[in-house]
């Protein structure tokens, strides 16, 4: 472990936190999750660990997320958070504070990025720098955006979506919507709770929309097996559901989503519309997984539309080639501290 490591990018994500090290790449990816005694009033599990208890804690422990649409919902577990990421990431011993730069949706107020850039630097940093996520999201998908011609990035994660047209290292026109892949989740929840009288939890909901979801109806079904609580009887209760079922349940919040493309779209000035005809959108974060989105998002648009390579990682990729060419980009770096 390298004493010396002074800059560490961090993706701070609703659902998950990832952090990246120049130089050795993605060092962490764990879910935002924290527990925390009610009794010691002491955070007990953080990451992987804290997010097999949601749902399962005894009533003196509660396991929360402490990001909510991409911005922090509860600042002092956020902080107690990133300490515990910065410290496993770089090791206990760190000699030197590392200098930190930390995702912001684009639509984040003044007062959430200095939320973010105050608990970056209690949890440890030296210097906190704030980039906004498409900037980066197209950074690590290879958009060069330093070049004088149009790049539309559409980055949909777990708590937002973030549309922007980005051109010589700025965002030209953007739109920022607080949906993303846990509102998928919470429409496949209220489904089945109206459908089937069943009620499942969040980590159900995305297993499904994982294993089975797609946004556009499809011959060949695929099929999965969901237990649940029988609202009606309060006894455990199995039921089989398809694709198309999901399909029906998801898509009202990816209608919002793509209002979001359609919105920026309308917004971009000519010369860059057509740049983005040539070019297509880049589609990244973790919904870009579902299947048949990119499809759907070209029947809406008519504009091509490409799935990043790793759409998961794109931003703290993007965040750590900013950190290794600080000058490169040093347009796109909104705040330091």
């Amino acid at each position: 472990m390298n004493l010396f490591t002074r800059k560490i990018g961090i993706d701070l994500g609703t659902v998950n936190t990832l952090v990246f090290i120049p130089g050795q790449g993605i060092v962490l990816n764990e879910p935002t999750v924290v527990a925390i005694s009610l009794d010691a009033k002491a955070v007990l599990a953080v990451g992987i660990e804290a997010q097999a208890m949601l749902g399962r804690t005894p009533e003196n422990i509660i396991a929360k997320k402490p990001m909510r649409d991409g911005v922090i919902a509860d600042y002092k577990i956020t902080e107690a958070m990133l300490r515990y990421f910065i410290q496993k990431s770089l090791g206990r011993f760190q000699l030197i504070k590392p200098d930190v730069l930390v995702t912001v949706p684009s639509g984040a107020s003044s007062t959430e990025r200095r939320a973010v850039i105050d608990a970056t630097i209690n949890a440890g940093a030296k210097a906190a720098y704030i980039v906004k996520e498409p900037v980066l999201a197209a950074i690590g998908a290879n958009v060069p955006i330093n070049s004088p011609s149009g790049n539309l990035i559409m980055s949909v994660g777990g708590g937002t979506t973030e549309v922007a047209v980005i051109s010589l290292g700025g965002i030209v026109t953007s739109h920022s919507r607080r949906v993303g892949g846990n509102k998928l989740d919470q429409a496949i929840i209220d489904h089945l709770k109206r459908r089937h009288n069943l009620a499942i939890g969040e980590r159900t909901a995305e297993r499904i929309k994982i294993e089975i979801g797609s946004a556009l109806p499809v011959k060949d079904e695929l099929y999965i097996g969901v237990r649940g609580r029988d609202i009606l009887t309060g006894l455990p209760r199995n039921i089989t559901i398809g694709t198309n079922e999901i399909v029906e349940a998801i898509s009202d919040r990816l209608k919002e989503i793509i209002q979001a493309v359609k919105l920026v779209l309308s917004q971009t000035p000519p010369e860059l519309s057509a740049d983005i005809m040539d070019k297509g959108i880049i589609l990244s974060g973790g919904t870009a997984l579902l299947r048949n989105f990119d499809e759907l998002i070209i029947k809406v648009t008519g504009v091509p539309v490409y799935v990043a390579e790793e759409p998961l990682f794109c931003v703290v990729k993007g965040s750590g080639l900013v950190l290794e060419n600080l000058e490169l980009y040093k347009r796109s770096v909104m705040a330091r501290r």
